[in-house]
């Protein structure tokens, strides 16, 4: 069934095109990434599909019977309304709804003001609709994603955690397609695992633009990508769209070739012709204009260049001894020591809240610790890229901006190039540097602002989830000229693949002020502590199976040992055995001695009769209390 089509759709702001008559669709169960450079129209496309945006021709098919959920890149939503507001208020579900009133009936019934005849309503209602199955969904979702209060006003909460409000909105209201612009922004590491297993296992179709080069490969099954105005689609996860990518540029290559051979023996003839109207003429002349502008077609391809040159560190570079910092009452930081060593490449990972912004700022002086030492060596240059988006004047244009902090750079050779060149390097075009700064893209503002950090040729690096916004060439290329940097690094990234590559440990915040210092990138990390997960599973049966055991040996010896009563009925019974062993010998002695009376003699006989009969069940319940430890005492 096809949930999504999208026909000759077109796009431009101003001059400048982002794509042309591109079409393609979207069919159930297909889970499709979108890719391509910063500014190439992604997020553009997604509003479009969405509404928020008009195309300028085209036209988009949405099957009426499909129901869609859309996650902004940066959500916004009524700042008044709480989290459990914001994700349920607008719901048309009746489970919802009946959720919604039940559990404030819950909240009115802990606080004494129970209507036991609304709750037994509510009750019976979730019965009927199967809702509980569904509230335990909501639970697992919310906690997932960390949304733990959700009587929060969303007003109050970071762009991190409206992402993740926006996230439980889209995957609770249970569509058939959801698209998703960039769902791993902002979210921690464990919370991007969770993510991925269940958008890689839920049955529903998905359309989503990400640069998570992990999340891509295990999510989706086919990758479309935007180059140049154009759609190209690969079916198969990221590692084949690299592969078949490669192909096509090599096939695109080989065909320019061939254009331009076929462009310069179509000039000469054209040269030698004479202005003629004829009709064959004029077809040559028409395929010699398309064979030109193949042969001199200009990709979109952004070659991006960091060649910047670093300071010389000394031997000092940094000393921190027992750090420690809290707000109230949480400990953020206890008593951390490390001394940085030349070429260090370090990870920082642990959940949100943490305290790893706040360790980055005590670093670089921008905030004090509340004890403990930091000691920065005199050759120590920092270049510090910030989570948060810098903030540029506007109206000013690219070049000015570079300008302002030097007209001239050092490449990494000790080459000298203009601030225009630079520019260049980093993917902002000639043409580009002349706009001003409201032009740019999100992705392309993020590149600014790496430009502006390492322009200052910093020999200590500090990177607070860089990989945000930006596409994956971007990414491919910084990942290169980290991995050479002569310098330190930190990085603070939620991207596994990127820290998978460039660190050699890791600062593990573990909460309460516990920072591990481990040896290996964040898949040897994740590995650890898996199998950490397994032997302590595997500790806590073994725990299990021994209390078991001495429970059951407890009872065992409480089963063993004979109570009061029993050596009370064990005395009786020895007791009962004697008077009944007496009675039958004196009838034996009676029987023995002879007698005239026939029924006296018949009695007796009966008589002995039961009370061997008497004598077997008891000789039977005193050898089953003669087993009790302690019986005779």
């Amino acid at each position: 069934m096809n949930y999504l089509s999208v026909e000759n759709l077109s796009k431009a702001f101003g001059e400048k095109p982002l794509f042309n008559k591109i079409s393609f669709g979207i069919d159930q169960g297909q889970k499709v990434a979108l890719v391509g450079i910063n500014g190439a129209g992604k997020s553009t496309l997604m509003k479009i599909i969405m509404g928020i945006e008009v195309a300028d021709e085209g036209e988009i098919a949405i099957n009426q019977t499909v129901k869609i959920a859309y996650v902004h890149q940066n959500p916004v939503f009524d700042g008044n309304l709480s989290i459990y507001q914001t994700i349920f208020s607008d719901s048309s579900s009746e489970i919802l709804n009946v959720i919604e009133q039940y559990q404030k009936a819950m909240v009115a019934a802990q606080s004494g003001k129970e209507n036991s005849d609304e709750l037994n309503n509510l009750m019976e209602k979730m019965d009927r609709l199967q809702a509980w199955d569904f509230e335990y969904q909501v639970k697992e979702v919310l906690g997932k994603l960390g949304l733990h209060d959700t009587d929060l006003p969303v007003g109050n909460l970071s762009g991190g955690q409206r992402k993740r409000v926006a996230l439980a909105k889209a995957i609770l209201e249970k569509p058939d397609l959801l698209l998703l612009d960039e769902p791993t922004n902002h979210l921690d590491l464990k919370t991007i695992e969770w993510l991925e297993d269940y958008l890689s296992k839920a049955n529903l179709s998905i359309f989503m633009v990400t640069h998570d080069r992990y999340f891509l490969e295990k999510v989706t099954n086919e990758i479309l990508e935007l180059d140049a105005g154009k759609i190209f689609r690969y079916t198969g996860n990221y590692s084949y769209f690299l592969d078949k990518k490669a192909e096509r540029r090599e096939i695109e290559a080989t065909e320019q070739e061939k254009a331009k051979s076929l462009y310069k023996k179509e000039l000469d003839w054209i040269r030698r012709q004479p202005k003629a109207r004829g009709t064959k003429a004029k077809y040559r002349i028409d395929a010699f204009e398309a064979t030109k502008e193949k042969a001199f077609q200009k990709k979109e391809e952004r070659e991006i260049e960091l060649q910047v040159s670093s300071q010389r560190l000394g031997s000092k570079i940094i000393e921190i001894e027992k750090l420690s910092k809290s707000y109230d009452d949480k400990t953020i930081i206890k008593d951390f020591t490390y001394t940085f060593k030349k070429g260090d490449k370090i990870g920082i990972v642990g959940p949100n809240g943490a305290g790893k912004t706040t360790f980055l700022n005590m670093i670089t002086g921008m905030l004090p610790p509340d004890s403990g030492n930091i000691a920065i060596g005199q050759t120590t240059a920092f270049g510090y890229y910030k989570q948060e988006e810098s903030s540029f004047d506007e109206e000013k244009r690219l070049i000015d901006i570079v300008k302002e902090v030097a007209e001239v750079v050092t490449l990494a050779k000790g080459n000298t190039i203009t601030a225009s060149q630079f520019l260049n390097q980093f993917g902002f075009p000639p043409k580009q540097q002349h706009t001003p700064i409201a032009k740019l893209s999100g992705g392309e503002r993020r590149r600014l602002q790496l430009l502006m950090v390492l322009i200052k040729n910093p020999n200590f690096l500090i990177l607070d989830e860089p990989t945000n916004d930006l596409d994956i060439v971007t990414l491919n290329t910084l990942e290169e000229f980290l991995d050479n940097f002569p310098g330190c690094l930190i990085i603070v990234s939620h991207d596994r693949y990127f820290m998978d590559r460039l660190v050699d440990h890791l600062f593990v915040f573990r909460g309460e002020g516990e920072i591990k210092d481990f040896p290996g990138n964040y898949t040897d990390l994740r590995e650890w502590e898996k199998k950490q997960d397994a032997l302590e599973a595997l500790k806590k049966q073994e725990e299990k199976i021994q209390e078991t055991n001495k429970k059951v040996a407890e009872t065992s010896n409480k089963a063993n040992k004979a109570s009061f009563k029993q050596k009370q009925e064990f005395k009786q019974i020895q007791t009962e055995i004697g008077q009944l062993e007496q009675q039958k010998e004196e009838l034996v002695n009676k029987i023995n001695a002879g007698t005239e009376d026939h029924e006296a003699l018949l009695d007796w006989s009966t008589s002995i009769q039961g009370i061997d009969e008497k004598l077997e069940e008891l000789e039977f319940r005193w050898l089953e209390l003669s087993e009790l430890d302690d019986i005779m005492d």
